[in-house]
C-alpha cells in the first residue's frame, strides 16, 4: 500500500489533497463509530432515568478559597473523553499543577461519564469536584431507548457556587437517535453575574443542524439579561470547515469574541498513519476580554486538547 505522507498542519489547511479528501470520507465514520458502539450498555428495562435525575448538582465539602473579586479569571474547557482510573488521577493532577491550565476558577468538560461500567461507575466530576474543592453540576442527554446505561454528560466547575443550573436537551438526534446536551450555570463574582455553557454537540450530522444546536444555546441565554455576560465553550464537533466559519460567523453576530483562531486544531487523531487535526472545541466570550489563551497539547490524556484563557471585565459591559 502506498504511504501518504502528510506535513503536521491543520487539518482545514490539508483539504486541497485529493487522496485525503478520499481518505477522509472512508474513515470519518469509523473514527466516531467506537465511541457510539461503547456509548451504552444494556440494564435492567426500568433503569431509565427521568429527566430530573439527569441533572445533577453539588459540591465539595470544603471549598478552596477564591477572591471575592478577581481582576482576572482563568477557564478551561475540555472534552475528556470519559477518563476514568489513573487516567482521571492525571487529570486532576494536571488541573491542579499544570503550568498552563491549573488555576482555573470556571472548567466545562465534555465527555463526562457519572455511573458507566466503562469508568468503573464512578461518579466522575463530583470525584474531580472533592479533589479540587468545587462546586459543580452535570448533565446528560436522554438515552434512545429505556434500559441503556446513561449516556456520557457535560460539567461545569467552578470555585464559585453555581446558580440557575439548566439542562438543554439539544435539538436533532443523531445516530440511533443519540441525543446531546448543553449545560448552562451562573456565577456571581465580585457582585458581577456570568453565565456559563458548556456544549457537546452532535458530530454525525449536517452542518446546518449544528448550527440550530448552537442557536438553541444562545436562544437560552437571551433568556436572562441582554447585558449578562457570558462564556459559552466546549464540543461543537465542527470538523467540517463550513462549520467552522458558520459557527464563527453566529457567534460574531450575536456579540461574542474568542481568542482562538479558526485555523487552530483542537482535536488529533491519525487514521492509517495519518494525523487528522480538527477545529472542534471552542471558548466564546461575550462582555469580557481575554488577556492570555492558550491550547495545551502537552495534556494527551483525550484525542481532543485542553483549551484555556485568562477574562477581565469588559469596562464598556457585556455589548459594544
Amino acid at each position: 500500500m502506498q504511504r501518504i505522507r502528510v506535513k503536521p498542519a491543520d487539518f482545514t489547511a490539508q483539504m486541497k489533497s485529493s487522496q485525503l479528501k478520499v481518505l477522509l470520507r472512508l474513515s470519518l465514520p469509523a473514527l466516531f463509530c467506537a465511541s457510539i458502539l461503547s456509548a451504552t450498555a444494556v440494564l435492567p428495562r426500568d433503569s431509565r432515568a427521568s429527566d430530573s435525575e439527569l441533572l445533577e448538582t453539588g459540591r465539595a465539602p470544603t471549598i478552596a478559597g477564591a477572591p471575592k473579586a478577581p481582576a482576572e479569571i482563568k477557564v478551561v474547557s475540555y472534552n475528556i473523553r470519559w477518563r476514568g482510573g489513573e487516567d482521571l488521577n492525571e487529570l486532576i493532577q494536571n488541573l491542579q499543577g499544570n503550568s498552563e491550565i491549573s488555576g482555573a476558577s470556571i472548567a466545562g468538560l465534555q465527555e463526562v461519564d457519572r455511573n458507566k461500567k466503562r469508568t468503573g461507575n464512578l461518579n466522575t466530576v463530583k470525584t474531580i469536584a472533592e479533589k479540587l474543592g468545587w462546586h459543580y453540576a452535570w448533565a446528560a442527554p436522554p438515552t434512545p431507548k429505556a434500559g441503556m446505561e446513561e449516556e456520557t454528560g457535560v460539567a461545569i466547575l467552578s470555585s464559585y457556587p453555581l446558580t440557575a443550573v439548566r439542562r438543554l436537551v439539544l435539538p436533532h438526534a443523531g445516530p440511533g437517535g443519540r441525543r446531546r446536551v448543553a449545560l448552562g450555570a451562573t456565577v456571581d463574582i465580585g457582585g458581577t453575574p456570568l453565565r456559563i455553557y458548556s456544549v457537546h454537540s452532535e458530530n454525525r450530522m449536517a452542518v446546518d443542524k449544528k448550527i440550530e444546536q448552537t442557536k438553541a444555546v444562545l436562544e437560552d441565554l437571551a433568556r436572562h439579561p441582554k447585558h449578562m455576560r457570558a462564556i459559552i465553550l466546549g464540543d461543537l464537533n465542527t470538523w467540517e470547515p463550513a462549520a467552522v466559519k458558520k459557527t464563527s460567523d453566529l457567534f460574531v453576530g450575536e456579540h461574542f469574541t474568542t481568542p482562538f483562531a479558526n485555523g487552530k486544531s483542537t482535536f488529533l487523531r491519525t487514521v492509517m498513519l495519518i494525523p487528522i487535526r480538527l477545529k472542534l472545541d471552542w471558548i466564546w466570550l461575550r462582555g469580557l476580554e481575554a488577556t492570555g489563551h492558550g491550547i495545551d497539547k502537552k495534556v494527551a490524556l483525550s484525542d481532543h486538547w485542553p483549551l484555556w484563557t485568562v477574562v477581565r471585565w469588559k469596562a464598556s459591559g457585556a455589548t459594544e
